[in-house]
């Protein structure tokens, strides 16, 4: 069982495969190092990229994040112009110094962008080899970015445990694989998804600190709103995309107020856009379940977790995230929310369905009625591909998150209306995405090679 608050991870834009993961890869390397005690025989370090990270790491800044990774910076805590300093400095210098000990990088050379090389595990892989003064190779290790900021070593991935199941150190009261084994666990306990989430949480540390957690992720959510709102301007990039989100705050505030139902759209798409325009610039965003897809569930949790006053209800906002978590787990665990392995359909689709059925719980929603809620999400979302044009994360990825946010609302309207068991289960639609993103051509998972990419002229 993971814990929720590994898929709603703080970082920084614009994407979790290519920006947070690579960033964690290379802590983790220079990590390694130390713990091996090699590394004050290090002369140069070197990053090969393969897959995903190649046809697509310049216009997701992946060379900047593994430089970040190199320099130490983590991806939570970043200070951006520390960061920026420090990647002018390695620029400069063509080296940078770890404890009085300097190491020769070049981000212009020793990135190296392998096109060719089509992994065997997954395709977002990151080789780092450190070398010696003479040229020998100190240590080499193989890293993949699986999605939504998580990471794993080639070794890791390579042996499977018992079952496929990697283990924790926390044991969980409610263990689930699966949506099934989930709503069981609901109607014998006599709980909610939310509760049973809550619980497995409480075994790995205090409740309050579990609270401060999901307010500190709401909190940064609603601020990369409030900046999405007021930063206006061209997109970084070379697309020349201009910022629509404060042109529509703007005008919303300034029009008289409306009755149009219509007007939902207007609110949920400014604040998705306004989300995903500043993880296309880079900025603070959280994984939801990924960067790609930051922008749905906090547009869910402005409209519908806040107060008259715009103020978040933090009970309201607990309840959409352990729910959604929760959703998101299972996602995680049975599937895959990486756009290189499963196309859009696991990054916004599998937003969409997390927003869907925690909207639904929020709305007082049966358990049966927040799975329904999730699988509507995901089965209308079904074959979504990743077709960045240039390789960045602006079109179609902001657009799409404003369609993902009143796509879930729907979703949750529609469970809502009904009691019964639907035909569809969670289960069946999460292993529909699955079998889907392993059929679907590889051009159409987040390489730039097919779709939009190639039918939109990039610059």
């Amino acid at each position: 069982m993971l814990s929720i608050l590994d898929i709603f991870r703080v970082g920084i834009g614009p994407s979790s495969s290519h920006t947070v993961g690579p960033i964690r890869i290379g802590v983790r390397f220079m990590a390694r190092l130390v713990r091996e005690g090699c590394m004050a025989d290090v002369a140069r370090i070197t990053a090969r990229l393969e897959g995903s990270l190649a046809l697509t790491g310049v216009g997701h800044a992946t060379p900047r994040a593994v430089a970040y990774g190199l320099l130490g910076f983590a991806p939570e805590t970043i200070d951006a112009r520390a960061a920026e300093a420090a990647l002018a400095d390695l620029h400069a210098n063509k080296a940078f110094d770890v404890a009085g000990h300097v190491i020769a990088f070049d981000p212009e050379t020793d990135i190296i962008f392998d096109y060719e090389t089509l992994s065997d595990i997954h395709p977002n892989g990151m080789e780092l080899t450190a070398y010696g003064k003479t040229g020998a190779v100190i240590s080499r290790q193989m890293y993949y970015s699986t999605g939504g900021g998580f990471i794993a070593s080639r070794r890791q991935l390579l042996t499977p445990l018992p079952d496929d199941i990697v283990p924790t150190t926390v044991t969980v009261p409610y263990e689930f694989g699966s949506a099934a084994e989930l709503l069981e666990i609901c109607a014998a306990q006599n709980m909610t998804i939310a509760q049973v989430v809550y619980a497995n949480e409480d075994a790995a540390r205090p409740r309050a600190v579990t609270d401060a957690a999901l307010d500190n992720i709401v909190a940064v959510m609603m601020a990369c709103i409030e900046r999405g709102l007021e930063t206006p301007g061209v997109l970084p990039g070379g697309l020349n995309v201009n910022r629509r989100a404060p042109k529509l705050w703007n005008k919303l505030n300034n029009a008289p107020p409306s009755n149009e139902r219509e007007s939902l759209f207007d609110w949920l798409n400014l604040y998705a856009m306004a989300v995903n325009e500043e993880n296309a610039a880079g900025g603070q965003v959280v994984t939801a379940p990924t960067n790609g897809a930051a922008g749905i569930i906090p547009a869910i949790i402005k409209h519908y977790c806040s107060r008259v006053d715009g103020n978040i209800i933090p009970e309201k906002a607990r309840i959409f995230l352990l729910t959604a978590g929760g959703i998101g787990l299972l996602y995680k665990q049975r599937a895959s929310i990486s756009g290189a392995e499963m196309g859009c359909q696991g990054e916004v689709g599998v937003a969409c369905s997390m927003a869907a059925g925690g909207l639904a719980a929020v709305w007082n929603g049966t358990t049966q009625q927040v799975e329904s809620a999730a699988e509507i999400g995901m089965e209308h979302n079904l074959g979504l591909t990743c077709d960045p044009v240039g390789g960045l994360v602006q079109i179609p990825c902001i657009e799409r998150n404003a369609i993902g946010a009143s796509k879930a609302v729907n979703a949750a309207r529609l469970a809502l209306h009904s009691d019964d068991v639907m035909r569809v289960s969670l289960d069946q639609v999460i292993e529909t995405m699955r079998q889907t993103g392993l059929d679907m051509s590889t051009k159409y998972k987040e390489t730039s090679q097919g779709g939009l990419a190639v039918n939109v002229v990039a610059c």
